[in-house]
């Protein structure tokens, strides 16, 4: 695979990049990454949701007192505002000239997780991605203060029931254990003296403010320092011990470009990162390019996202409904918006299992035979023996190869930009495909490159970057 090709996969979601990328050359792609320009403007299927805590309790008031068809047209309508949110973020993905910013925000949003399921506020997880996208290449340790007192992680977290007296840890155990440090760089009594730092942090109308008659104002010995700590007070001091870097060094190497990253990596770019004052700009630009100069393909398995949008770009399909991109994303596990906890997804070999396979092998074969994938057709997708018999929609699918070249040259371009390696078995099962006798100016050439294309997606080298 080229690294061009490559390297579009890892900071994009398809192979939209790749010219970009061997036009600028990767360091002004990423500098043109982190200057690139993104809309701040509330989105329209916000409008009519509740915002701010007096908008809130109407509508609760309006539930109590509504009657049951009432009731069932207010949850119909915020579901459907959920619905447009994922389509929303999608289609920056797909659509942004340089989609590492949204790549970020993904993985902020897998780090910081805070999920519609549990918050009900779409406003809150509309201001929390505000938040990771705002800060995608920012200061981590701001980025951290920010999503600390962010109405969404408050209510996810259950700091709404942390009390003065009546602590509940969740969000003090979480911003040590997975948001900051990780497991055994803190005791159990640095988790007890940072909830009550945090007890009294409640939902306000822009972001998470604390109330006076429950916030524990007593000093607090937290990593050996004594004060009256909050929620500012407590990020400071973590950003102050030894380990802080590791932990997220290590997440964004998986992220990008190894599912087991080298602990001896994750070491050397955490000190990094702690010289730059945990900027994570420059970290970025540090990791992409030395890591850009290696031969590392093939250490990472596609996450649903990039496997989709990359299958879709590749057959140059026109208008496809991010809705479908959405409903399959929640098939494969990596429903946005709503992990299964707090960890956020495992990734790795998670993003392959048998069933995850299975699914994508029916998605490539419906794209490729021209059919358009559907809510009903992706949710008969369970097993070998249970393949849609149903009406399917029409599309016109069509892909890029060199119409003046010959089987085995358009046999590599295809393996250039799609697979990181190809052995002699490969080679000899593409030439069956596409015999030495194929004629790419032929009427019907372009069905049999997307046959090999097919071919190529079920691969399992076709899953890794």
């Amino acid at each position: 695979m080229k690294k061009s090709s490559l390297w579009s996969l890892r900071l994009g979601f398809s192979g939209k990049q790749t010219s970009a990328i061997e036009k600028l050359g990767l360091e002004k792609f990423l500098k043109q990454s982190y200057n690139s320009k993104f809309d701040t403007a509330l989105p329209d299927f916000l409008q009519d949701q509740p915002k701010t805590t007096l908008e809130l309790k109407q509508i609760r008031e309006i539930i109590k007192t509504s009657d049951p068809e009432t009731k069932k047209e207010i949850q119909k309508k915020e579901n459907q505002a959920t619905a447009e949110f994922k389509k929303w973020w999608i289609a920056k993905m797909r659509n942004d000239e340089f989609p590492l910013r949204e790549n970020m925000v993904c993985f902020w949003h897998n780090h910081f997780v805070s999920t519609s399921q549990k918050v009900k506020i779409n406003y809150w997880i509309y201001q929390h991605n505000m938040i990771l996208r705002e800060n995608a290449f920012g200061n981590f340790k701001e980025l951290t203060k920010q999503v600390l007192k962010s109405n969404a992680m408050v209510r996810y977290l259950d700091n709404g029931d942390n009390k003065k007296g009546k602590v509940n840890e969740n969000l003090s155990r979480e911003l040590l254990e997975l948001f900051t440090i990780g497991i055994g760089n803190y005791t159990e009594n640095d988790i007890k003296n940072g909830a009550k730092a945090l007890a009294g942090l409640n939902v306000g109308d822009e972001g998470a403010v604390y109330r006076k008659n429950i916030e524990d104002n007593s000093d607090k010995i937290y990593f050996g320092k004594t004060g009256n700590w909050k929620a500012d007070d407590l990020v400071d001091i973590i950003f102050e011990q030894k380990n802080i870097p590791y932990l997220i060094t290590r997440k964004i190497l998986k992220w990008f470009i190894y599912d087991n990253p080298p602990e001896d990596l994750v070491t050397y770019y955490g000190d990094y990162f702690r010289k730059k004052n945990f900027e994570i700009q420059p970290l970025l630009t540090k990791i992409f390019t030395e890591e850009y100069a290696k031969e590392n393909s093939g250490n990472k398995i596609k996450d649903p996202l990039v496997y989709i949008i990359q299958l879709i770009d590749e057959l140059e399909v026109k208008d496809f409904d991010d809705a479908m991109i959405a409903l399959f994303l929640r098939q494969q596990g990596m429903d946005l918006y709503n992990q299964v906890n707090v960890k956020g997804w495992d990734g790795g070999n998670s993003w392959l299992t048998s069933q995850i396979y299975l699914q994508r092998n029916n998605t490539s074969d419906l794209l490729c035979s021209g059919r358009s994938i559907s809510k009903k057709v992706l949710n008969t997708m369970t097993g070998e023996d249970e393949k849609p018999k149903i009406e399917f929609d029409k599309i016109d699918v069509k892909i890029d190869f060199d119409s003046n070249g010959n089987n085995k040259t358009i046999i590599a371009q295809l393996s250039n930009r799609l697979l990181f390696d190809v052995n002699d078995s490969m080679q000899k099962d593409m030439e069956n495909l596409l015999k030495y006798d194929f004629d790419p100016k032929e009427v019907h050439a372009n069905f049999a490159v997307i046959r090999l294309f097919n071919y190529i997606t079920k691969l399992p080298e076709y899953q890794l970057i």
